[in-house]
């Protein structure tokens, strides 16, 4: 269906790019919380990120955060796609919005990345840890970000937002929530003063790979990005070798080795040989990460509870809360190994 701001949209690109023609727009599927759709116009193709429509949580959907931090790394050796304009006039599609280059490639939803030999596959997951490794050693200060979020800490300030979120939550009954949320606070690493650009969502998911090669086109979905510690995005990444396939997509249930995705031990080998800092993943680290998924299911759960979503969706994201709590608990128990 076409959307009733469509004919505004195309006003104003023809006004602020010179643009003249017809613009289509194609909506984007793949869950993201931010409504996308590739817009042509002109023989020019965009993709558009929009706030979605009505009340917002104070700091959600920040898409002026993913402009300015896309258009900071454009000189990086970070891949990301290059930023066109943004608008933060509510009037002209109903929310701010911004227009960014369309970048050719390919992007999967499933880790296992179906439809590619063995050796590519290994080849393309290698090729995600050395971009996040030069994303971590990108100096913020140095690109305009130094005020992009707040020094120190990270790990104490997350587990204590976290915390409260979970503690103000409507479903509950999750008490290995609660036994890892006290591990947490039992065993936080004295701050060592690392600071990066974090992703925050930092998954296949959001990774562009080029259309004829193992190698990484574009990291997408800023949305939760700002400066942390290297090794939240990290950690949160190896969650895949820890959860099942109907955990979100995880690897653990599946001939992983055989499809010749690297062994974390080997994603991390990759990642450390590329990476400025020589901070090490520990225990702690993955089962953060474990626990902020968590709870961020908890809160889709509650949100469905509260009439905003359908069908089974709040005991499906109940389910994968318990399941990434347990996971956190084996991961701090057991250690960072595969």
């Amino acid at each position: 269906m076409t959307p009733a701001w469509q004919p505004r949209l195309a006003q104003w690109m023809a006004g602020q790019l010179g643009l003249s023609g017809p613009l289509t727009l194609e909506p984007i599927a793949g869950g993201q919380s931010n409504p996308t759709y590739f817009a042509t116009m002109g023989g020019a193709e965009f993709v558009l990120r929009k706030q979605p429509a009505g009340p917002l949580l104070k700091g959600a959907h920040a898409i002026d955060r993913e402009f300015q931090v896309q258009t900071a790394l454009a000189a990086t050796p970070v891949p990301v796609p290059r930023m066109v304009a943004f608008c933060a006039d509510s009037g002209i599609i109903g929310t701010p919005f911004y227009l960014m280059q369309r970048v050719a490639g390919r992007v999967w939803h499933q880790t296992t990345l179906p439809g590619v030999s063995p050796d590519e596959r290994r080849q393309m997951y290698l090729a995600v840890a050395r971009t996040m490794a030069a994303m971590h050693a990108v100096d913020p200060a140095a690109v305009g970000l130094g005020t992009y979020g707040r020094p120190g800490n990270y790990f104490a300030r997350q587990v204590a937002r976290w915390g409260r979120q979970w503690a103000e939550a409507l479903n509950k009954g999750i008490p290995e929530l609660d036994e890892l949320h006290a591990w947490l606070l039992a065993h936080m690493p004295e701050d060592d003063g690392l600071s990066a650009i974090a992703h925050g969502d930092f998954r296949i998911g959001n990774i562009l790979f080029a259309p004829d090669k193992p190698a990484v086109a574009a990291v997408l979905d800023w949305e939760l990005s700002t400066l942390g510690h290297p090794l939240a995005d990290l950690g949160f990444f190896c969650l895949c070798w820890r959860s099942r396939a109907d955990e979100y997509g995880g690897l653990a249930d599946t001939n992983w080795a055989a499809l010749g995705i690297p062994s974390k031990a080997e994603f991390l080998a990759a990642y450390h040989a590329h990476a400025a800092h020589g901070a090490r993943l520990r225990p702690f680290h993955e089962a953060f990460a474990l626990f902020r998924f968590a709870i961020i299911f908890v809160g889709i759960a509650d949100r469905a509870l509260q009439g905003n979503a359908a069908g089974n969706a709040a005991a499906d994201a109940m389910r994968l809360a318990r399941a990434f709590a347990r996971h956190g608990l084996t991961a701090a128990l057991e250690g960072a190994t595969v």
